[in-house]
Parts: structure tokens; C-alpha cells; sequence
């Protein structure tokens, strides 16, 4: 199955789900209007919210309430993307001006919060304690994440498992959350809700790996990012962790101290590291097994286009071809 047939799939719920933003993106505060909208009209593929509805739909849900779920779901990664791009310093997100690049810092932060805030409204709204649950402990994991991965900037003696606990409760967290929830609301059995669970988050998981891996090997247009930021923010990602491993003697010194200071004036030298360790290769390699075990998750799902759907955007999670 192409992207294009999977959004083809999701687009009758998805038009439900972009009714329930703009609706809920309202607010008598003009600066909050503003900044709201131009975030989540600021591109991207809506990843989260439409694997909530595919998980739903592949579970056998045949309701509504699977829509105002995957908003709930969008309106958590948004006010994660205004926090995030305060704490990193970001000017440039999906190949635009960040918010704060725009507002100020103080307003992004502040809008953020609005956007949290609005999604718990949402989740009272729902009515469904156990999606409360599974929404309320993500987001919360999610501000854990952050500050772990804060703990790792600059330290260069990160090693592989603190990072990908980083990358379970930061990224993979909130998928995981968005394909529950879909079982959930289909009164799934215990089983199917675990493995649904398991998929998003091996999904997240190799999600991000390949966004590692993309920042040493794409361009700005490619990763509507500058590249090169996480090694300017001092963050020890996998490619780097596996170089300072495998480097020599004098590798692994240039690195410490690039990571330490947190220097893109590096970047071409530290790519010509990572390539040379193949780290780049090793962090594909990590990702194609999280991809594996996500799609060994969803043998028990009846066959249908959904499950057809979520095998294809596990394979899609690493070949970007979206």
C-alpha cells in the first residue's frame, strides 16, 4: 500500500478529526488564535492522530468518538513541539519559522500550555476513564522525556540505553498512546490493547532512530530542520553514541569535545566520523528491528486495509517515503 492509498483510507475520519481542532482551537484571546493556528497549519503528515484512527478502525471500531480521541492526540504533540522549540532554541520546524522564532518564548510557552490544557478539557469531554488514563500518564511520560533528555545534553558518556529510554518516553510514548486507545474505544480484548500498545511504540521508536539518522544525512529541505541541530544542542544521539563507541583514539576526543560544547561549526567533520564508524548503518539497523517488532505486534488483528495500513506505515517509518 502507497502513503497516498493510506491517506485515501484515513481521509473520511480524518476530515472528522480536522473539524474537532479547529473547533476546539477556538479562544477569545486573539494571540492564541493566531499561534494556533498557524502551528497546525504549518505541515506535517498528522502521523499521530491518523494512526489513532487506523488502529481504531483496524480494531473494528465503528463509532465517532475515535476522532475527537485523535485530536485530543494532535493537540499533545503540538504543545510538545511549542516546548520543545523554547528548551532547543529551534528557528526552523517543517521547513518554517518556529513559533517562538516568531512570538517570543514567553508566548510560545504559554500557548503550549493553552494547548495541554485544551487537550485535557477534551479527554473530560470523552468521558471514558480508561482513554483518560492511557492520554493523561502520556502526557506525563512525555514531560519525563524531556527532562531525561535535558539530563543528557552535553554528556558524552550517554550511553545507548539512556538514550533509547529517552526516545520510549519522549516519541514513542504518545504513538503507543495513539494506537491504544484505538482498542480501547473497540472494547478490545487485553491482549489486542498490549499489542496495539507495543506496535506504536516499537513504531515511535524506529520513528525517531531514522530522524537520527536523517540529521547527519538529509538537507534542511528534506527535514524542514536545520541540519545539524542536535549535535548544535549537544544531544548524544544514537549515530553519535555509536561513533564515540567505535571512533579512534582521536575520533572519540573530537567528538567528546563537540558534544561537550555543542558546536555545528563541527558538522562536517563529525559526518565524516559517523560515516566512517558506520554509524549511520548500525542506527538504520536498530530501526529496522523496532519496525520488525511493531509489525509482529499486529498478527492477531483481523485482516482488513487498516491492519494492511499500519503494516505499510511501519515500513514507511524508515524508508520516509511519505
Amino acid at each position: 500500500m502507497q502513503f497516498k492509498d493510506i491517506q485515501s483510507l484515513a481521509e473520511p475520519d480524518m476530515g472528522g478529526v480536522n473539524q474537532q481542532i479547529r473547533a476546539q482551537l477556538y479562544s477569545d484571546v486573539v494571540l492564541i488564535r493566531q499561534m494556533a493556528e498557524y502551528i497546525i497549519n504549518s505541515g506535517g503528515k498528522r502521523l499521530r492522530p491518523v494512526l489513532a484512527v487506523l488502529s481504531a478502525r483496524a480494531c473494528g471500531y465503528q463509532g465517532q468518538a475515535h476522532t475527537f480521541t485523535a485530536a485530543v492526540i494532535e493537540f499533545i504533540h503540538t504543545a510538545t513541539l511549542l516546548h520543545d522549540d523554547v528548551v532547543d532554541a529551534s528557528d526552523l520546524r517543517r521547513g518554517k519559522d518556529t513559533a517562538n522564532s516568531i512570538w517570543g518564548n514567553e508566548a510560545s510557552v504559554l500557548v503550549g500550555d493553552f494547548m495541554f490544557s485544551r487537550a485535557f478539557q477534551m479527554m473530560v469531554e470523552i468521558g471514558d476513564l480508561r482513554v483518560m488514563e492511557i492520554l493523561s500518564k502520556a502526557s506525563n511520560t512525555i514531560a519525563e522525556g524531556e527532562v531525561l533528555q535535558l539530563m543528557n545534553c552535553n554528556d558524552p558518556d550517554t550511553t545507548q540505553e539512556r538514550y533509547m529510554e529517552v526516545i520510549r518516553f519522549k516519541t514513542a510514548k504518545l504513538f503507543e498512546a495513539a494506537t491504544q486507545v484505538g482498542a480501547v474505544l473497540s472494547e478490545q480484548t487485553a491482549k489486542i490493547e498490549q499489542d496495539m500498545a507495543a506496535y506504536g511504540m516499537h513504531l515511535g521508536t524506529a520513528f525517531q532512530l531514522i530522524d537520527d539518522v536523517l540529521d547527519y544525512r538529509a538537507d534542511s529541505d528534506t527535514i524542514g530542520k536545520n541540519v545539524g541541530d542536535d549535535l548544535a544542542e549537544g544531544k548524544p544521539t544514537l549515530p553519535i553514541i555509536y561513533a564515540l563507541k567505535h571512533g579512534s583514539v582521536e575520533q572519540v576526543q573530537q567528538l567528546k569535545q563537540v558534544i561537550e560544547q555543542g558546536d555545528r561549526d563541527q558538522l562536517e567533520r563529525v559526518i565524516e566520523i559517523i560515516q566512517s564508524t558506520k554509524a549511520l548503518d548500525y542506527t538504520e539497523q536498530v530501526a529496522l528491528k523496532e519496525v520488525d517488532l511493531a509489525k509482529q505486534h499486529l498478527q492477531n488483528l483481523p485482516d482488513s486495509d487498516y491492519k494492511i495500513a499500519l503494516l505499510s506505515l511501519a515500513d514507511f517509518s524508515v524508508s520516509r517515503l511519505f
